[in-house]
């Protein structure tokens, strides 16, 4: 009797947690019951039957998704049948090329949803794109859609959307803020963690379609028979889910782990090491992705140390991918120790001149801007450059340089701001007048990444990702946002930063109309608040090697561009860095009309004012302020903005999960905190140099620089 009431008790503390606390492990697809009876009603009268025809893994998966999430949402159970016969009132799974399939679908991973002979019908000309059509109709039902009259139809704008994980074998994550890394190296393949499926689960849900495992600074030993067996493993869990996965590699793994004397990529052997290897890949992984790499970087080895080319080394691993359905993705990072150079012109100086000499396997892989995943960054001038060559775009999920797991960044303003950029790769839009704000010539970023420009046969975008072991996947709840942003980013990048938001929070936060717009504000305005305390205007990397902690005064390194000082260029006279023809001239790697828009430092906007030039102090600006004042004025507006999110936050309290509310509440707390260091430490610094007050109605920081800087330094030694 005893042991009946402790199991009882037990059962019930753990049906409570379940009911009142959420941990965000379930991330955006949370299947809770829709407490809108009439709603529930309706969806349930055409949700009576789940039908596929086929018993593919991939299909099953779409299946048994579709009948956890309705039993979910709608509070009972909803049978599988292999066939619909003459029922309707249900939903029917269907792949083929026949009317529906293949009427207005352009690619294989295209799907339609649709009302059909009183069934809603899923339909595609490929399995997974059953699975992301079923995903999507679960999408319409979280989010309150009606479905009684649905037609939707909905291509991927890419081909590969992945991705990229830069996880070391010894578990850690370089630039990783939520724990360990996802995969247990030291399990696999014997002990598969259930986690595994549902990271598919997530990103299966938004489109994603490849997964590269370990980090661009790879190790050898992700090309041994040990660790292939490992990512083969993780293989057969995601490929139900239509994910294939890839694996960084270290260049000389001929040398390393081969024996050979070079890693040359024109020697005979080594070319024929490769081509094994890949081989014997393909063995334990059949629909294996390929290869990323990182080569001649940071000091990675690579093809140059043997005074050959990116194309060259690109175009050996493509040549080992030949007989196989992958693809070699080549990373443009790359610049040189040269204390003269502006690292901001290097990739266009190491790629663009290679134009049309790499493989029709070979994508080059292209940040969005040309430093490095900054708060904000001009789009990276290889865009619209190399018509000849496709490229991906690279953006950075894990808060690398946006205050790590602490502060609340929603980043799709930031994919967007440079999706939406217009390249003018093409000129100015045909008949259309001059001006120093030239109109768009639908030349934009994200369609020449989508090939709509330049008609490239392969497309990607990829994702450094921010997912690691914590139970909540991202650290910072919020920041489930931004994988979930980048997602259906690369399915469609026409979606707004609002629209994703807004839907997003009703699949993870709450459905309270209120509530919503509420946190879509505060989501939606995050991104400018962090650049105003952060780095506004155009100022870029004032850190140091954590990228976290503000040294706008850091001078010291091995080399110039690892400090502070080489980007923001304070001295007695103003502040930026002057990248017209009368300093490093960088202006000239953009198109024409893109100069305009930058070149002239009374028409650029307050954005990109510093990165293009160096501006005095006393200038008097756009918005009636001089550069002293107006930089003050957004250092404490922005400090001061981190309380109104945290006001925003506290209305919502009643309608958010009592530990997501508690969790997000005391980030948000550090972030304010942090946000105000942020915003001491560059006034003070810069104050030094521009010899002016702070302007009223701003108070004097309570903390002098020196004290600021001993913050600094215990923080470092943490």
């Amino acid at each position: 009797m005893i042991l009946t009431i402790r199991v009882l008790f037990f059962l019930l503390l753990f049906l409570t947690g379940r009911s009142y606390a959420d941990d965000g492990y379930r991330l955006w697809l949370k299947y809770d019951l829709i407490k809108d009876v009439a709603k529930r009603d309706a969806y349930a009268r055409s949700a009576q039957f789940i039908a596929v025809t086929g018993n593919s893994p991939t299909l099953k998966a779409a299946a048994d998704e579709l009948q956890v999430g309705l039993q979910g949402l709608l509070g009972k159970a909803v049978p599988v049948l292999t066939n619909a016969g003459n029922r309707t009132g249900g939903i029917v799974l269907s792949v083929g090329n026949g009317p529906v399939a293949g009427a207005q679908l352009r690619t294989e991973e295209g799907y339609q949803i649709t009302s059909r002979s009183n069934n809603i019908v899923v339909s595609s000309k490929s399995d997974a794109g059953v699975l992301y059509g079923a995903f999507a109709l679960l999408r319409q039902l979280q989010t309150l859609q009606p479905i009684n009259t649905l037609s939707l139809t909905s291509d991927p704008k890419v081909r590969y959307r992945m991705l990229n994980h830069w996880d070391n074998p010894n578990g850690t994550i370089e630039r990783g803020y939520a724990g360990e890394t996802l995969w247990k190296w030291y399990e696999l393949p014997e002990r598969i963690s259930p986690r595994y499926r549902d990271y598919a689960r997530a990103n299966a849900s938004l489109g994603i379609n490849g997964t590269v495992v370990n980090n661009v600074n790879a190790s050898a030993r992700f090309l041994t028979a040990e660790y292939l067996g490992k990512v083969a493993a993780l293989a057969n869990v995601f490929r139900p889910y239509g994910i294939r996965v890839y694996v960084s590699i270290y260049f000389p793994a001929p040398k390393v782990i081969g024996g050979l004397k070079t890693a040359d990529p024109l020697d005979p052997e080594v070319r024929k090491w490769w081509a094994d290897k890949t081989k014997e890949i393909y063995k334990l992984i059949p629909d294996f992705g390929g290869f990323l790499v990182k080569a001649n970087s940071e000091g990675e080895p690579g093809p140059q140390d043997y005074n050959r080319t990116h194309a060259d080394g690109a175009n050996m691993l493509a040549e080992a991918l030949k007989p196989y359905d992958g693809i070699v993705l080549w990373r443009s990072f790359v610049y040189k120790a040269d204390p003269k150079a502006d690292r901001f012109k290097a990739a266009l100086e190491e790629f663009g001149h290679l134009d049309g000499t790499f493989d029709k396997k070979v994508i080059v892989q292209v940040k969005n801007g040309p430093i490095d995943f900054q708060p904000r960054e001009p789009f990276s001038p290889l865009f619209g450059k190399m018509p000849k060559t496709p490229l991906a775009i690279e953006f950075q999920l894990t808060q690398e340089y946006l205050g790590f797991a602490t502060h609340l960044v929603y980043e799709a303003p930031i994919f967007k701001e440079c999706l939406d950029s217009d390249t003018y790769a093409k000129g100015k839009e045909s008949g259309a007048a001059s001006s120093s704000a030239a109109p768009s010539s639908g030349a934009t970023v994200a369609k020449v990444v989508d090939g709509s420009v330049d008609g490239y046969p392969i497309t990607a975008m990829a994702g450094v990702a921010n997912t690691g072991s914590d139970r909540n996947w991202t650290g910072h709840p919020m920041a489930q946002a931004n994988w979930y942003a980048f997602g259906r980013l690369t399915w469609d990048h026409t979606l707004s930063s609002e629209a994703i938001a807004r839907e997003w929070i009703a699949m993870t936060l709450t459905k309270e109309p209120q509530a919503i717009t509420r946190i879509a504000d505060m989501m939606l305005k995050s991104r400018e608040i962090y650049v105003n305390y952060n780095t506004p205007m155009g100022l870029s990397r004032p850190w140091t090697g954590v990228h976290f902690a503000p040294e706008p005064w850091q001078n010291k390194s091995p080399r110039p561009d690892w400090t502070a000082v080489y980007y923001h260029r304070a001295d007695s006279v103003g502040l930026g860095f002057d990248r017209t023809e009368k300093g490093s001239n960088v202006l000239a790697q953009y198109n024409p009309e893109v100069q305009k828009q930058w070149n002239n430092p009374e028409t650029c906007p307050l954005p990109y004012l510093l990165w293009f030039h160096h501006v005095p102090w006393t200038k008097k600006l756009s918005t009636g302020r001089t550069l002293w004042d107006e930089l003050c004025t957004r250092f404490y507006t922005g400090a001061d903005s981190v309380g109104w999110m945290q006001q925003q936050w506290a209305q919502v309290k009643g309608s958010v999960d009592p530990e997501t509310y508690a969790e997000v509440a005391g980030r948000l707390e550090t972030q304010h905190k942090e946000a105000i260091w942020w915003r001491d430490a560059w006034v003070l610094y810069l104050q030094e140099y521009a010899k002016k007050p702070i302007p009223a109605p701003f108070k004097k920081p309570e903390r002098t620089l020196d004290e600021v800087k001993q913050l600094v330094d215990v923080y470092l030694l943490r």
